[in-house]
């Protein structure tokens, strides 16, 4: 039996790991559970799984939690402390990282000094400080196993193959719920508009990111630092049935690619029971009712985010953790409906061209950049 914690367990990741978890008993036991503020689900995760340690939002929480379930035997922490409790325990041997947010940075760096295995299904760790995570990687016992279906799909690709041989990596996505638009008809998307992905069930933060192509920008930046590649060697490509989750090319023109059904289970599964394959109960890709597979350049003019990422990927350094931050703020700006969905990408390109590059930032000038990004993005998101 494993020992698992989920830092997210209330989102789209955390509770499809619960599935998995729920489906398998024997296979997996609960240790450590993080949520924020969903106290309802996180009181029903207590009670059916039975953590040991629970980490949540803050007091305020915990006071509520308190009133829906018995915390008997049970240790609560506020955020900060209480992610660190549970990446710390000694009884906890794989950590899936699904928390939204920078919040995850920390505990995952943490845990990569205890040697733990690392399911990372957040993009925060690798776009703010990739060098410094996989530096870190390659000096301790831990490894990272990646759970965006796009990087699970590379991941599998390159199992037992010579990395030195890769020619590009094929980063596909389903070009979101406004591929067919041009920039003109984008400024008039409302937030009911941007919230309908047309594959994937997935929070509210991704989902808008997945509309402004900025959720690829940032998986391009992943994958650069997941499979130590350099930012040319990968293209992103628009692929509506989101069958295809990613491709690579070898040296000799060969192509492998990673097929599958639009369900997070599989990368996480495949994270939780790596290196091995186990059977389970979801459906297959039904090939006769394919009708096609088609492949989209993606439109950089009506969609720049993805340009600015490219952009960042080939800088490296310090815009990572800028542009992540001030993404994070327009996309809660926009959610909030403080701002259009065309002017996100305006403030992420504004603050980046106003920062002080840093060409290898530590973790202090990485938080310190991280802060002061999203009070500069702040004031362009609610003072104008």
């Amino acid at each position: 039996m494993k020992n698992i914690a989920i830092l997210g367990s209330t989102g789209s990741i955390g509770t499809n790991a619960l599935k998995i978890v729920r489906s398998r008993p024997k296979d997996f036991n609960v240790i450590g559970i993080s949520g924020y503020s969903n106290v309802s689900l996180l009181a029903k995760q207590i009670k059916e799984f039975n953590p040991e340690i629970v980490s949540v939002k803050d007091d305020a929480v915990i006071k509520k939690l308190e009133k829906l379930v018995s915390l008997k035997g049970i240790k609560v922490y506020a955020q900060n402390i209480g992610l660190n409790k549970i990446v710390i325990n000694k009884k906890v041997k794989t950590i899936l990282v699904a928390t939204s947010g920078t919040v995850s940075l920390e505990p995952t760096l943490e845990a990569i000094e205890r040697g733990k295995i690392i399911a990372l299904a957040n993009k925060e760790p690798l776009v703010m400080a990739g060098q410094i995570v996989m530096e870190r990687i390659k000096k301790n016992k831990g490894y990272l196993i990646p759970v965006d279906s796009e990087h699970s799909a590379i991941f599998q690709c390159l199992k037992n193959e010579d990395i030195k041989k890769l020619r590009k990596i094929y980063l596909t996505g389903s070009g979101g719920p406004f591929k067919k638009l041009k920039k003109s008809q984008l400024e008039k998307v409302t937030l009911a508009m941007a919230l309908k992905h047309p594959k994937w069930k997935m929070g509210k933060k991704i989902t808008i990111d997945s509309a402004t192509l900025m959720n690829k920008g940032l998986e391009l930046i992943e994958a650069r630092w997941l499979f130590d590649v350099e930012p040319e060697k990968i293209e992103v490509i628009i692929h509506p049935e989101a069958v295809i989750h990613s491709m690579v090319e070898f040296c000799d023109r060969s192509i492998i690619a990673q097929l599958g059904i639009t369900d997070m289970r599989l990368p996480i599964q495949y994270a939780f029971d790596y290196p091995q394959r186990i059977d389970n109960d979801l459906q297959s890709i039904n090939f006769l009712k394919t009708k096609a597979l088609t492949f989209l350049k993606p439109d950089l003019l009506s969609f720049p985010c993805l340009a600015i990422a490219k952009q960042v990927a080939l800088k490296g350094g310090s815009c990572g953790a800028v542009m992540n931050a001030v993404n994070e703020i327009a996309v809660q700006a926009f959610l909030s409906e403080k701002i259009k969905f065309i002017e996100i990408p305006k403030i992420v390109s504004g603050v980046l061209k106003k920062h002080l590059f840093i060409k290898r930032p530590n973790l202090d000038e990485i938080l310190k950049l991280d802060i002061w990004a999203r009070r500069e993005a702040e004031l362009l998101c609610y003072q104008h």
